[in-house]
């Protein structure tokens, strides 16, 4: 028997969305085609918007799409972690994917995670995805913050299992439902705003095994349309994904600025003794190009066009600026998302 035929109709698809009328269709309709996925169930997360008339549209043209409604947040829960939990209890696959209401999946998505599952003997695989980025400012802060990220949460490392790192990314998590009912799913995480990572992190210290990769051609999101929507969800998340610690955070600020203010000064400097122009200019230019040279290189190591490097200088002064407002946020005591506030002592962040 193939692979394909003998996971026919034996995963459970579970999409949580508030406010996600602009999206929801193109996620429910790319994963409708595929044979593995058996049910497709869409939580409404309280929206205030179309998306629970969107989905029931669409439950009558695909009979394995169903509307749930998530109840009102109970008190201690992150609003997306109660929503996915209220489909994990009405799925009945045996493996649960999680995928956020802005993922668009290729047509072999689920086939595809199967496989590497099969492959790797792996409880859960989950995928960062291909990132699509129409503006300015997407170009900017999400390649340079990816990077970041790259550092902290290595595929090889989290595939290792000798190695205790773990992560994942909440936009495309296929997990065995024995393993996910195993560590308490996402009641165990209630509270954690980065759902993703702390859910990984049980589930790879219970004994099984981790996959993480690259979504490129396999799942594509669009995470934010518009520069407000960007600074609100990063505020959130990027101090907690920076290891959650001013010391961290200082750092972080001060390598996005150190090789600025490095090419910056000494043109400043050089221009003012030697009274020149076109030097200060030339030992800015050169600078920049040296160290955007060396950005578009790292951005080619981790699947983003190295064309990106233009945005670079941006990206790194909008990255700090979000990342002191991050830390900021979290020092105040509350998150805010999607018109929800949420203590800042909860201890991680995620895009939900």
């Amino acid at each position: 028997m193939s692979q394909r035929s003998s996971n026919t109709g034996c995963v459970s698809a579970i999409v949580p969305a508030r406010d996600e009328e602009a999206v929801i269709a193109g996620c429910v309709e790319s994963l409708v085609p595929q044979a593995e996925i058996a049910e497709i169930l869409v939580i409404d997360d309280q929206s205030s918007d179309r998306t629970a008339e969107i989905v029931r549209e669409l439950s009558t043209k695909y009979p394995k799409v169903r509307l749930l409604v998530a109840s009102e947040l109970p008190a201690g829960w992150i609003g997306k972690n109660n929503a996915v939990w209220t489909g994990a209890r009405k799925a009945e696959g045996d493996w649960l994917l999680f995928t956020d209401a802005d993922a668009v999946h290729a047509q072999d998505s689920a086939a595809k995670a199967l496989a590497i599952a099969a492959e790797n003997d792996a409880a859960m695989v989950s995928f960062s995805p291909e990132q699509v980025m129409e503006t300015w400012y997407e170009k900017a802060v999400i390649p340079y913050v990816f990077t970041r990220l790259n550092s902290r949460f290595s595929f090889a490392g989290v595939n290792d299992p000798q190695n205790p790192a773990a992560a994942a990314n909440g936009q495309f998590i296929l997990i065995r439902r024995v393993a996910y009912e195993a560590v308490g799913g996402h009641s165990s995480v209630a509270s954690d705003v980065l759902e993703d990572v702390a859910l990984a992190v049980r589930v790879k210290a219970a004994g099984y095994r981790l996959w993480f990769g690259s979504g490129k051609g396999i799942v594509r999101v669009r995470m934010y349309r518009s520069f407000a929507a960007m600074w609100e969800g990063w505020k959130k998340n990027l101090y907690s994904l920076m290891d959650g610690n001013p010391k961290a955070a200082r750092a972080e600020i001060g390598r996005a600025l150190l090789p600025i203010l490095m090419v910056l000064l000494p043109a400043v400097i050089f221009g003012g003794i030697t009274k020149s122009i076109l030097l200060a200019t030339s030992l800015l230019a050169l600078g920049l190009a040296v160290t955007q040279k060396i950005y578009g290189e790292e951005l080619q190591t981790i699947g983003f066009s190295r064309q990106l490097w233009g945005y670079g200088i941006l990206g790194q002064i909008l990255f700090a600026a979000v990342l002191w407002a991050s830390y900021r946020g979290h020092r105040s005591g509350r998150l805010e998302w999607k018109g929800r506030e949420y203590p800042a002592g909860t201890p991680r962040a995620s895009k939900g």
